[in-house]
């Protein structure tokens, strides 16, 4: 028995270890194709994209010797690193004062713009009359119009009704560039909120602003997030309206006032404005990681029926 047992066991252990060898090749593909195809293209990616905001860094805790000597120090890093730049920004000049107009700038037209684009979009989507689409068109065409444009025939609304050279040319004007796309954002998420909803809330006897603003509105949250998000984004960035609306010093906000106030001529003291843009973003970066999650959520979809 033994002796006739012996050849089976033997074959028992090959194919065996013929599972195991098939296993740990297949384990070894899967990993190297999902380094292949995952996380070398993952890792380009987000080499690409934190590049700048590195080099952004970098730039604001060098020494301007090293700023201005590239040949004999590593420009990709610094031994001596300072915080003089951030502290010149912050305690030497008015800083603070752009980064509050910035805020104040910012939030006021993404309020106006989120109000005019809820409106508009819930329009578009549930009353149903016709042309609606073409209206929504139009609108998100709109969109394409380049800001660069649009601000030669807006100082001219703006000097005419005594705005230039204030917060409000700014908080007036930048909705004109927010609420085209904020609208067609909106009208993508509202689509996806099962309209049954509205229809028993119509039985019930609910009227149209009472079934906006305690069914869709609670439900479009994170649609509501999202736009507000780019809205933001989009304000707290922009330079063209900024640059031509306002002049005063204490009326500026960063993006414009950085680039003014550390250029001397064709000299661009790069520490300061290095620093000016890293303190800035600092804002979106904490806005973005409390609410990416909103953010994605209403890229992906929204309410299933």
């Amino acid at each position: 028995m033994t002796r006739t047992g012996e050849p089976r066991d033997s074959a028992v252990q090959v194919t065996g270890d013929a599972a195991d060898h098939r296993e740990g090749i297949d384990h070894l593909e899967t990993r190297l194709s999902r380094m292949v195809t995952l996380w070398l293209p993952l890792g380009i990616i987000m080499l690409v994209l934190l590049f700048p905001f590195y080099w952004m860094t970098l730039t604001a805790i060098k020494p301007d010797a090293e700023l201005i000597d590239l040949d004999t120090t590593n420009p990709l890093w610094t031994w001596h690193p300072t915080f003089k730049h951030i502290y010149v920004l912050l305690f030497e000049t008015d800083y603070p004062v752009w980064l509050w107009n910035t805020m104040s700038v910012a939030i006021g037209s993404t309020v106006l713009s989120l109000i005019a684009s809820v409106g508009a979009a819930y329009a578009i989507v549930r009353l149903r009359y016709r042309g609606a689409n073409w209206v929504g068109g139009a609108i998100f065409l709109a969109y394409l119009v380049p800001p660069s444009i649009l601000f030669i025939p807006l100082a001219k609304v703006v000097f005419d009704y005594g705005l230039f050279d204030t917060p409000f040319a700014l908080i007036l004007t930048y909705p004109t560039i927010l609420i085209p796309f904020s609208t067609w954002l909106l009208m993508g998420y509202f689509k996806t909120i099962p309209f049954e909803l509205e229809e028993c809330a119509l039985i019930d006897g609910a009227t149209r602003w009472q079934i906006l603003v305690r069914i869709v509105l609670p439900l479009a949250i994170p649609g509501l997030i999202s736009a507000f998000i780019f809205c933001f984004t989009l304000c707290w960035n922009e330079f063209i309206y900024a640059l031509t609306f306002i002049s005063d010093q204490s009326n500026k906000t960063v993006p414009v006032a950085i680039v003014t106030n550390f250029t001397d001529g064709d000299i661009f003291r790069w520490g300061s404005i290095m620093a000016g843009a890293l303190v800035g973003s600092l804002p979106l970066v904490v806005l973005y990681a409390f609410f990416v999650e909103h953010y994605v959520a209403a890229m992906t979809g929204a309410v299933k029926e």
